[in-house]
This record gives structure tokens, C-alpha cells and sequence, in this order.
């Protein structure tokens, strides 16, 4: 049983460079042992569970493949894909949306000049994308997604007829996570832990909603359990999933019978390769077998049963 006294307390929370979060959280009032508990969990649900949204994909205008150059601009769509990726946003909406790019050079460019849609925000605006040295102009349009974890680019184009070309995308908006125990000791010496959990974001949420959304996400998994638990009765899983027993020699080859030359070659031009093979003949009809006699049959009896404890009926 969790102590009653349990509490969480924000111990700092600042942004730092590029629009990137950071923040500092006490859990007090553990049991001993729990600080681990507690701290894995949330630092596994944090990193992995918690979603945002990217670029998933883009279009270029006059651009036939990752590998080309585009007249005027100084980087190459690579490079320009690789801008890109370092570009956050935050948005509310978990749908597909679209957005673009369209500027006249000379000009250097930056994610402020990415149009999208009203509830999607650059959290770094700042953040250099390309430049144009000559009066051409880049135009580009965006395709953004929501999800978690990351997602590699499966082919070069999205579809052939839209002309979208893949980009590997990063969702999770949290960057790192650490986390320390300490114990405390009490008047009576009664020990206590203490949890310290660091937290790191891309600045496209808060350490603060970081940490509700990964303990409200905890909450909602083992609510699941609780409410699915003891479906059906262990009677049911029998019948509906028969399990069939496996001989544990199924899958030994016959070399490690070390039988005589006649007997082992005879068994392998009959394609009897394993134990498994061996077991689905029986006495009568392994003496069919072309060349291979009563003395090779009592041979490979006996083997079966010294080595591996089977006797063939």
C-alpha cells in the first residue's frame, strides 16, 4: 500500500537554448523500494509514450529525388531535409495536416516561414533551414503528422503520383530522462525514499504535462486490466487453445544418435533428418527401409533408449 503522505512537487523548470524545456521533480514519501519502481516506469512511458507531431514528408518544387540541387540554394535537398528534421511543433490536433513554404531570394530562410495550419505553432522559429543567394524561389509543401516513437522512411515516395518524398521522422518530444533515489531517514529511523526524475523536452511540451501525461497513461493502462481481468475462465482458454505436448527431442538432428555409417546413412537417404522425423515410423516400417536390416533397426533402438530414454512400440 502506497503512504498516503505521497506528493510530487516541480523543484525547477526553465527553458533553455532552441526552445528546449527542462524541469526537475521531487516524488516524496516512498516505500523502500518503490523509488526504482516508480522511476522506471515513468522514465519508460515518457520516452516511449508520450506523442507529438512532425514532418513526415515533403514536396519541393522542380525536385525529382533526395539527391538533387536546386538552382540558387546553397544547400542541397539533403541538407534541406536535415534542417527540416531539427523544426519543432506543437499542435493539439492528432489529424494529417498540410502546410507550405514559398520564398523569393536572396533571402535566408527559417521555420517562420513555414505556413500550417492555425493550432500548429514552430516552437523555433528561429531555426535555419536554407539560404537563397540568387532572386529564385524555394517553394515547398509539408506534410505533418502526429504519432510516437520514430518512423523510418519505407520508400523514397509516399505515392508515385503525389510526388511526396519520405522523411525519417522523430515524434517524441521528450529528449532525456534521469532520475535518482535517496532515502530518508526519520526520528524513529523508519526509512523513507525520495525520487528526483530530470526531465528534457524538444519544447513542444512541458516537463510539467509531460510527467501528468505519462502518470495519466499509467493510470488508463492498468484501469484496462482491472476492468478486462478474468474474461474468461481458465476452462475456456483450455478449450479454445488445446496445447498440444512437444517432445523436447523433436528437433535433435540424428547425428547425435552417433549411429553406425550403414544405419545413419540409411535413415538420411530416407530424409530422416531429426528425432522427429524418426519418431513417426514405426518398428515395421523403419525395417522397410532399402538396406536397412534387423541389426541396423536393434541399433538404433538401443540408442534411442540409452541415450534419449524413448522406446518405440
Amino acid at each position: 500500500m502506497i503512504m498516503s503522505n505521497l506528493y510530487i512537487k516541480c523543484l525547477k523548470s526553465e527553458k533553455i537554448e532552441s526552445g528546449a524545456r527542462y524541469g526537475q521533480f521531487l516524488i516524496n514519501s516512498l516505500r523502500p523500494g518503490q523509488g526504482i519502481t516508480v522511476g522506471n516506469l515513468l522514465r519508460r512511458v515518457l520516452l516511449s509514450d508520450i506523442g507529438g507531431t512532425t514532418i513526415t514528408a515533403v514536396r519541393i518544387a522542380g525536385v525529382r529525388d533526395e539527391f538533387s540541387i536546386i538552382p540558387g540554394v546553397r544547400e542541397d535537398v539533403l541538407e534541406i531535409l536535415l534542417n527540416l528534421k531539427g523544426t519543432v511543433f506543437q499542435s493539439k490536433s492528432t489529424d494529417t495536416q498540410f502546410g507550405r513554404l514559398k520564398v523569393k531570394g536572396p533571402a535566408v530562410i527559417t521555420a517562420s516561414s513555414i505556413q500550417g495550419p492555425s493550432d500548429l505553432e514552430i516552437v523555433n522559429p528561429n531555426h535555419y533551414i536554407a539560404t537563397i543567394s540568387t532572386n529564385g524561389v524555394l517553394e515547398i509543401e509539408f506534410k505533418f503528422e502526429y504519432g510516437t516513437g520514430y518512423k523510418l522512411a519505407g520508400q523514397t515516395f509516399c505515392d508515385k503520383s503525389e510526388d511526396f518524398l519520405q522523411m525519417d521522422a522523430i515524434f517524441m518530444p521528450i529528449q532525456k530522462v534521469d532520475f535518482k533515489i535517496e532515502n530518508v531517514y526519520d526520528n524513529t529511523n523508519y526509512v523513507t525514499e525520495r525520487l528526483f526524475i530530470d526531465i528534457w523536452t524538444n519544447g513542444s511540451i512541458s516537463p510539467e504535462d509531460a510527467i501528468s501525461s505519462a502518470s495519466e497513461f499509467i493510470i488508463d493502462l492498468f484501469n484496462s486490466l482491472l476492468q478486462n481481468k478474468f474474461t474468461q475462465d481458465a476452462n475456456d482458454l483450455e478449450t479454445a487453445n488445446p496445447v498440444v505436448p512437444l517432445n523436447p527431442h523433436t528437433n535433435i538432428a540424428i547425428e547425435e544418435l552417433q549411429l553406425s555409417v550403414r544405419a545413419y546413412n540409411c535413415l538420411k537417404r530416407a530424409q530422416i533428418n531429426t528425432i522427429g522425423d524418426l519418431l513417426e515410423y514405426s518398428p515395421e516400417k523403419l525395417q522397410e527401409l532399402k538396406n536397412f536390416g534387423r541389426k541396423s533397426a536393434d541399433e538404433v533402438f538401443a540408442t534411442l533408449k540409452n541415450k534419449l530414454g524413448i522406446v518405440l512400440k
